[in-house]
Protein backbone atom coordinates (compact mmCIF):
# COMPACT_ATOMS: atom_id res chain seq x y z
CA UNK A 1 0.00 0.00 0.00
CA UNK A 2 0.85 3.51 -0.05
CA UNK A 3 0.78 6.84 1.55
CA UNK A 4 -2.68 7.42 1.90
CA UNK A 5 -3.56 3.57 3.13
CA UNK A 6 -0.62 3.81 5.57
CA UNK A 7 -1.85 6.73 7.24
CA UNK A 8 -5.36 6.03 7.19
CA UNK A 9 -4.47 2.31 8.74
CA UNK A 10 -3.08 4.30 11.92
CA UNK A 11 -6.26 5.23 12.90
CA UNK A 12 -6.52 8.51 15.06
CA UNK A 13 -3.28 8.03 17.09
CA UNK A 14 -1.29 10.95 15.22
CA UNK A 15 2.28 9.09 16.00
CA UNK A 16 1.35 5.91 14.87
CA UNK A 17 0.60 7.72 11.96
CA UNK A 18 4.02 9.36 11.71
CA UNK A 19 5.54 6.17 11.99
CA UNK A 20 3.23 4.70 9.46
CA UNK A 21 4.68 7.49 7.04
CA UNK A 22 8.53 7.53 7.69
CA UNK A 23 9.01 3.59 7.65
CA UNK A 24 9.90 3.17 4.14
CA UNK A 25 13.04 5.53 5.17
CA UNK A 26 13.75 3.99 7.59
CA UNK A 27 16.77 0.78 7.74
CA UNK A 28 16.12 -1.87 9.93
CA UNK A 29 15.76 -1.10 13.73
CA UNK A 30 17.24 2.07 13.60
CA UNK A 31 13.96 3.87 15.32
CA UNK A 32 14.80 2.80 18.47
CA UNK A 33 15.15 6.40 19.72
CA UNK A 34 11.76 7.70 18.68
CA UNK A 35 8.54 8.18 20.46
CA UNK A 36 6.56 4.75 21.21
CA UNK A 37 4.01 5.05 19.05
CA UNK A 38 5.74 6.00 16.64
CA UNK A 39 7.82 3.29 16.54
CA UNK A 40 4.25 1.12 16.61
CA UNK A 41 3.44 2.90 13.27
CA UNK A 42 7.11 1.86 11.73
CA UNK A 43 6.05 -2.00 12.79
CA UNK A 44 2.73 -1.58 11.77
CA UNK A 45 3.70 -0.29 8.50
CA UNK A 46 6.45 -3.16 7.84
CA UNK A 47 3.15 -5.68 8.70
CA UNK A 48 0.88 -4.31 6.64
CA UNK A 49 3.47 -4.60 3.63
CA UNK A 50 3.96 -8.37 4.74
CA UNK A 51 0.16 -8.82 4.39
CA UNK A 52 0.24 -6.60 1.24
CA UNK A 53 2.97 -8.80 -0.20
CA UNK A 54 1.62 -12.01 0.25
CA UNK A 55 -2.28 -11.67 -0.21
CA UNK A 56 -3.50 -13.45 -3.14
CA UNK A 57 -5.68 -10.75 -4.50
CA UNK A 58 -3.19 -8.40 -4.24
CA UNK A 59 -0.96 -10.64 -6.33
CA UNK A 60 -3.49 -11.10 -8.75
CA UNK A 61 -3.03 -7.11 -9.44
CA UNK A 62 0.19 -7.74 -9.75
CA UNK A 63 0.45 -10.51 -11.88
CA UNK A 64 -1.35 -8.25 -14.66
CA UNK A 65 1.77 -6.06 -14.68
CA UNK A 66 4.18 -8.81 -14.18
CA UNK A 67 5.32 -9.34 -17.57
CA UNK A 68 5.82 -5.20 -18.51
CA UNK A 69 7.00 -3.97 -15.21
CA UNK A 70 8.85 -6.85 -13.46
CA UNK A 71 9.67 -6.35 -9.53
CA UNK A 72 8.13 -2.71 -10.07
CA UNK A 73 4.29 -4.40 -10.46
CA UNK A 74 3.96 -4.17 -6.76
CA UNK A 75 4.90 -0.52 -6.58
CA UNK A 76 2.75 0.24 -9.28
CA UNK A 77 0.00 -1.30 -7.85
CA UNK A 78 0.41 0.35 -4.67
CA UNK A 79 -0.28 3.26 -6.02
CA UNK A 80 -3.14 2.35 -7.76
CA UNK A 81 -4.83 0.92 -4.36
CA UNK A 82 -4.32 4.21 -3.10
CA UNK A 83 -6.22 5.98 -6.02
CA UNK A 84 -9.14 3.43 -5.46
CA UNK A 85 -8.95 4.36 -1.70
CA UNK A 86 -9.00 8.46 -2.23
CA UNK A 87 -11.62 7.65 -5.26
CA UNK A 88 -14.00 5.75 -2.56
CA UNK A 89 -12.74 7.65 0.33
CA UNK A 90 -16.56 8.43 1.80
CA UNK A 91 -16.93 4.86 1.62
CA UNK A 92 -14.38 4.15 4.19
CA UNK A 93 -14.53 7.34 6.27
CA UNK A 94 -16.42 9.69 7.56
CA UNK A 95 -13.91 12.63 7.17
CA UNK A 96 -13.68 14.65 4.04
CA UNK A 97 -10.28 13.89 2.27
CA UNK A 98 -9.33 17.14 1.74
CA UNK A 99 -9.55 17.90 5.79
CA UNK A 100 -7.94 14.34 6.26
CA UNK A 101 -5.07 15.47 3.86
CA UNK A 102 -4.45 18.67 5.46
CA UNK A 103 -4.85 17.65 9.22
CA UNK A 104 -1.81 14.88 8.39
CA UNK A 105 0.49 17.88 6.39
CA UNK A 106 -0.57 19.46 9.62
CA UNK A 107 0.89 16.86 11.65
CA UNK A 108 3.59 16.49 9.82
CA UNK A 109 4.41 20.49 10.42
CA UNK A 110 4.41 19.74 13.57
CA UNK A 111 6.67 16.95 14.58
CA UNK A 112 9.25 17.58 12.05
CA UNK A 113 11.79 17.01 14.76
CA UNK A 114 11.30 13.36 14.21
CA UNK A 115 11.57 13.45 10.45
CA UNK A 116 14.40 12.17 8.36
CA UNK A 117 16.09 14.65 5.93
CA UNK A 118 14.69 11.76 3.19
CA UNK A 119 11.20 13.11 4.39
CA UNK A 120 11.85 16.58 5.23
CA UNK A 121 12.93 16.52 1.51
CA UNK A 122 9.87 15.17 0.45
CA UNK A 123 7.04 16.93 2.40
CA UNK A 124 7.44 20.15 0.30
CA UNK A 125 6.38 18.39 -2.65
CA UNK A 126 3.92 16.21 -0.59
CA UNK A 127 1.96 19.42 1.01
CA UNK A 128 2.39 21.61 -2.34
CA UNK A 129 1.13 19.07 -4.48
CA UNK A 130 -1.61 17.46 -1.88
CA UNK A 131 -0.63 14.07 -3.21
CA UNK A 132 -2.93 12.38 -0.22
CA UNK A 133 -5.98 14.14 -1.64
CA UNK A 134 -5.04 14.05 -5.71
CA UNK A 135 -4.88 10.34 -5.62
CA UNK A 136 -8.15 10.37 -6.62
CA UNK A 137 -7.62 11.45 -10.25
CA UNK A 138 -6.18 9.67 -13.06
CA UNK A 139 -3.88 12.20 -14.49
CA UNK A 140 -2.12 13.13 -11.11
CA UNK A 141 -1.82 9.39 -10.64
CA UNK A 142 -0.41 9.43 -14.03
CA UNK A 143 1.96 12.08 -12.80
CA UNK A 144 3.35 10.00 -9.68
CA UNK A 145 4.19 7.48 -12.43
CA UNK A 146 6.07 9.91 -14.47
CA UNK A 147 7.84 10.88 -11.46
CA UNK A 148 8.68 7.88 -10.19
CA UNK A 149 9.72 6.29 -13.71
CA UNK A 150 12.03 9.27 -13.97
CA UNK A 151 13.50 8.42 -10.19
CA UNK A 152 14.31 5.11 -12.05
CA UNK A 153 16.41 6.83 -14.74
CA UNK A 154 13.35 5.68 -16.80
CA UNK A 155 14.26 1.91 -16.43
CA UNK A 156 10.60 0.68 -15.10
CA UNK A 157 8.43 2.16 -17.76
CA UNK A 158 6.19 3.03 -14.83
CA UNK A 159 4.80 5.63 -16.58
CA UNK A 160 2.78 3.56 -18.90
CA UNK A 161 0.95 1.48 -16.54
CA UNK A 162 -1.51 4.11 -16.37
CA UNK A 163 -2.44 2.53 -19.53
CA UNK A 164 -3.16 -0.67 -17.96
CA UNK A 165 -4.95 1.05 -15.21
CA UNK A 166 -7.38 2.35 -17.87
CA UNK A 167 -7.70 -1.10 -19.69
CA UNK A 168 -8.14 -3.04 -16.09
CA UNK A 169 -10.09 -0.26 -14.04
CA UNK A 170 -12.69 -2.03 -12.99
CA UNK A 171 -10.76 -5.40 -12.46
CA UNK A 172 -8.56 -3.49 -10.45
CA UNK A 173 -10.81 -1.48 -8.69
CA UNK A 174 -13.04 -4.69 -7.66
CA UNK A 175 -9.91 -6.46 -6.25
CA UNK A 176 -8.81 -3.29 -4.53
CA UNK A 177 -12.43 -3.42 -2.91
CA UNK A 178 -12.04 -7.26 -1.66
CA UNK A 179 -8.36 -6.93 -0.53
CA UNK A 180 -8.50 -3.39 1.29
CA UNK A 181 -11.85 -5.05 3.51
CA UNK A 182 -9.26 -7.88 4.55
CA UNK A 183 -6.29 -5.20 5.27
CA UNK A 184 -8.69 -3.00 6.85
CA UNK A 185 -9.25 -5.71 9.43
CA UNK A 186 -6.07 -7.27 9.86
CA UNK A 187 -4.33 -3.65 10.29
CA UNK A 188 -7.23 -2.95 13.09
CA UNK A 189 -5.91 -6.66 14.77
CA UNK A 190 -2.66 -5.50 14.56
CA UNK A 191 -2.96 -2.46 16.24
CA UNK A 192 -4.49 -4.04 19.39
CA UNK A 193 -1.33 -6.24 19.64
CA UNK A 194 1.51 -2.98 19.77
Amino acid sequence: MNFLAHIYLSNDNDYIKIGNFIADSIRGKHYDHLPADIQKGIILHRAIDTFTDLHPVFRQSTKRLHERYHHYAGVIVDIFYDHFLAKNWSKYSNEDLGDFAENFYQILRDNTVFLNEKILGMMPYLIKQNWLFNYQFKDEIARTLRQMDQRTKNNSQMQFSIEELQEFYTDFENEFTIFFEELRAYANEKLQTL
